[in-house]
């Protein structure tokens, strides 16, 4: 049985001071809240270590924003999957849309991420995607089925710990939004796309989140939509009421 999940992905924002208050809130909100999802916070690598020592993490998933591709060594700025996972956190997004367009991540290196991040044991959110371009001049199937296809290496089993999220790249920050049939029309692409390789035991129970402008006006009708298993949730998981007026989304 798939996972529904809610997924604050903070990106390049709040101090670690900001951070630890804003997860605090978070952590107290979900305690007092009757929820009926997994909760993650993906946070910046500066505030891992102190988002982890105010949350549980059994309540509240604890993730990073990225991971390199590489175990260790001379490669300056970079965090391993074995150092996330050594502050605590149990999750990493990968493949995020603006990994792909400013550092120019591609499927190889994102394939090479995704196998070290579970081999310390995190459980990765594997972002996919087409741009405004790709939307409308129609080779957006194709495009995501690329994305998704860049991780069909991995054995039935690895595959199976992978959550999938779909962003809209032309509905992020843009002021458009994706319809909730749009969402999932590409949610219902990407299983079958999941099904034809791995069979559908593991594309039925693979958890696909939408990540395109997600807020507490539209959730419930995107969640309501029988592929959309959840949001990866950006501008709207830096205050803790809008965040978990997407969470209650489910209730």
């Amino acid at each position: 049985m798939r996972k529904n999940i809610v997924a604050g992905n903070w990106k390049m924002n709040t101090t670690v001071g900001e951070g630890v208050e804003l997860a605090n809130e978070v952590a107290e909100a979900l305690n007092n809240t009757p929820h009926n999802c997994e909760v993650v916070i993906c946070v910046p690598f500066t505030h891992l270590v102190a988002v982890k020592a105010v949350v549980d993490t059994d309540t509240l998933g604890l993730g990073a924003e990225n991971c390199s591709e590489h175990d260790k060594g001379a490669y300056t700025g970079e965090v391993s999957a074995e150092m996330v996972k050594s502050t605590g956190a149990t999750h990493v997004i990968l493949g995020h849309s603006e990994r792909r367009l400013y550092f120019g991540e591609n499927n190889e290196q994102l394939l090479t991420k995704t196998r070290k991040a579970l081999a310390n044991g995190l459980t990765p959110i594997f972002c996919v995607g087409e741009v405004l371009e790709e939307r409308e001049n129609g080779t957006y199937n194709d495009v995501v089925k690329g994305q998704v296809e860049a991780l069909f290496e991995l054995s039935p089993e690895d595959f199976s710990k992978i959550v999938v999220a779909y962003e809209p790249v032309w509905a992020i920050g843009t002021g458009k939004t994706a319809t909730a049939d749009q969402a999932q029309e590409m949610h219902a692409h990407i299983r079958n796309v999941i099904a034809e390789k791995y069979g559908k035991e593991i594309a039925d129970n693979t958890s696909i989140l939408y990540g395109g402008s997600c807020k507490p006006t539209n959730a419930k009708e995107l969640f309501a939509k029988p592929d959309v298993d959840g949001g990866l949730i950006g501008g709207a998981a830096l205050k803790a009421d809008s965040f978990m007026g997407i969470v209650e989304a489910f209730n």
